[in-house]
């Protein structure tokens, strides 16, 4: 039998590395920027066209390399971060695997000019496919520019399973941001299809969240800050009241690199246990300092996970600090010293006599007898009567009863004039529950409501019809460039829904119309709403892009168990639940109806 084992070619070698190390477009956007953070630089420009497949593009004001560096920095397991195994446990710098350039390089077109400072020619490499097509001396500016065109040109089947552009630039722009959040003193710009998106200067921390998020986030952010032997612990969080339906905005960075960690989220979650809803996420950028022999970060290829040796001591400063930052937001007084001059006490006479701070009044004497004391009160003008009539006119309902036998107030209320004297009642603000022939039906008012308005929603996304009402003022309004981008990709499906929105460039948006019904709404919270929703439901791999807006317009729209309904209400509900496509079931596949049937009843008894 011939032997079976061969050593694979460093091409076949490399293209593996590649599907450990590049994934997808923003997987070499994070290698190039770590890179160049690596390099020294302070000036970093990304360029990207087609979300990556047909072009990225990495420039950086760094070192350099000379010629020998330049070619080797494309062979595998070449790297200038680490010389012997023990380095790997004193990692200090970002892109230390040494495959980065050899991965990328075997699966696009990579052309690469740098040039040391101290040097008067820089150097030109072209790569395709790990083989070396051109080396040659260039002239350059000081630093490195590389170039990745055609993505996965030679490997097809990872570039079929790429996401569309929309979704690719998504993932993009994360990495770019998360390089962004912790390296503040440089600068850095983004560009995609020659559009600027990004353009940071140097700047503080804080400063840097308002130029990436908007300006409403100085009004958002709390300052968090805490130091002790293990770790030191700063950064910013957000006021519970500004929480989103998703996880987006929670960053943990330890020295300088971004990291996942479901321990110490978990550790900001209990921080902010009582403070929040049960599906709402705290926003937080914390950044954690440490001795670096005491983490572990080559435990995932994308070095985003860490161990910590003292990992509960972490948690606990953690939550500690969280709290603290919270407890200061809450409690501290608004002091003003603009005194009302009503209440301010002149101090007393020294030398004058004391007086009794007390009227001397008979023991039996009643301040609150109306016949001794009557109540002041302005005589009433006709106008005043008219008013007040007019009033118990409007408040005054001849058919409801107000006798010992009514039903108590604000649990049930009972309908009236319902079909087949059957009646529906309001429980709790919750529950609709009415009499059927087979027993007792209970109904999730808000769950039902959402029902309806799935419906309608996906009826006019199919029509391309819906009512719009003007706005007297139109709001301008702004996002994150993720958010923006979902904007522009969902933009003809809310035309259709009824909002009425134009682009005004760098992720800024006017809103001329709203949906009938919104009038009143804050339209920036409604759709950072839906916004939030719609990422959610995006875990839904199965679910049609226009199911989910839908679905997120109906959760956000829906009556809230606040609000109390009316007899025609509630059956103008139930009526248009049952005319619906699936009145069982909400949009989100959670029971609307419960029947409770007669010896169901009896064994209550």
């Amino acid at each position: 039998m011939p032997d079976i084992i061969k050593l694979l070619p460093d091409s076949v070698a490399n293209q593996i590395a590649a599907g450990e190390v590049i994934q997808r477009p923003a997987s070499a956007v994070k290698e190039l920027l770590e890179n160049a953070i690596d390099a020294g630089a302070d000036n970093i420009q990304l360029f990207v066209k087609d979300a990556g497949r047909t072009l990225i593009q990495v420039i950086d004001n760094g070192c350099g390399m000379s010629v020998t560096d330049a070619r080797m920095s494309f062979e595998r397991h070449a790297t200038s971060k680490i010389t012997e195994a023990r380095d790997l446990f004193a990692i200090r710098t970002l892109g230390f695997r040494g495959e980065a350039l050899a991965s990328i390089a075997a699966i696009a077109q990579v052309e690469m000019k740098t040039k040391r400072i101290e040097d008067e020619l820089g150097t030109k490499i072209r790569v395709e496919g790990s083989k070396v097509i051109e080396q040659a001396q260039c002239t350059s500016s000081d630093g490195s520019n590389i170039t990745i065109k055609n993505l996965f040109f030679n490997v097809p089947a990872r570039r079929n399973f790429l996401k569309s552009n929309t979704v690719e630039l998504r993932h993009i722009t994360e990495e770019f941001l998360r390089i962004a959040l912790v390296n503040t003193g440089v600068e850095m710009s983004m560009q995609t299809n020659n559009k600027p998106i990004y353009h940071l200067k140097k700047a503080g921390l804080k400063e840097r969240l308002v130029a990436i998020y908007g300006k409403q986030y100085k009004e958002r952010l709390v300052p968090l800050e805490e130091q002790s032997s293990i770790a030191n612990i700063s950064g910013y969080i957000g006021k519970p009241e500004f929480a989103r339906k998703t996880r987006g905005e929670q960053y943990f960075f330890v020295n300088g690199r971004y990291i996942r960690h479901p321990y110490l989220h978990h550790s900001v979650e209990q921080a902010f246990q009582e403070l929040l809803p049960a599906d709402s996420h705290p926003s937080y950028f914390i950044y954690i300092e440490t001795e670096a022999d005491k983490i572990d970060i080559n435990i995932h290829p994308t070095k985003t996970e860490v161990n910590f040796q003292d990992q509960q001591h972490i948690y606990a400063i953690l939550k500690s600090a969280v709290r603290q930052a919270l407890g200061k937001f809450n409690i501290t007084p608004a002091i003003d010293f603009n005194v009302e001059q009503s209440i301010s006490f002149r101090p007393a006479d020294k030398n004058g006599p004391v007086a009794n701070p007390f009227d001397s009044k008979p023991s039996d004497y009643n301040p609150f007898d109306p016949i001794a004391h009557p109540p002041l009160r302005k005589p009433e003008s006709e106008r005043d009567r008219s008013n007040r009539e007019n009033w118990q006119k409007l408040f005054d309902d001849g058919d409801t009863h107000r006798d010992g036998d009514a039903v108590q107030a604000g649990m049930f209320s009972p309908e009236e004039g319902h079909s087949a004297n059957r009646g529906v009642l309001q429980f709790l603000g919750k529950y609709l529950i009415t009499s059927t022939s087979s027993g007792i039906m209970v109904i999730h008012r808000r769950r039902a409501h959402e029902r309806i308005l799935y419906d309608r929603f996906m009826l006019q996304l199919e029509s391309g019809s819906a009512a719009s009402q003007q706005e007297l003022f139109p709001q301008q309004i702004s996002f994150p460039l993720s958010d923006a981008e979902i904007i522009r990709e969902l933009k003809p499906d809310l035309e259709k829904l009824g909002f009425s929105i134009n682009d005004l460039g760098k992720n800024t948006w006017v809103v001329t119309g709203v949906p009938m019904g919104t009038v009143n709404k804050n339209i920036k919270e409604l759709l950072e709403k839906i916004l939030d929703n719609y990422k959610n439901n995006l875990l839904d791999l199965d679910q049609d892009i226009r199911a989910n807006l839908a679905r997120a317009m109906a959760v956000n729209l829906a009556v809230k168990h606040t609000n109390t309904l009316g007899a025609e209400e509630m059956e103008s509900l139930i009526s248009r639940l049952f005319s619906s496509s699936m009145p069982e079931t909400s949009p989100s596949g959670k029971k609307i109806i419960s029947m409770l049937r007669e010896e169901d009843i009896e064994k209550l008894f």
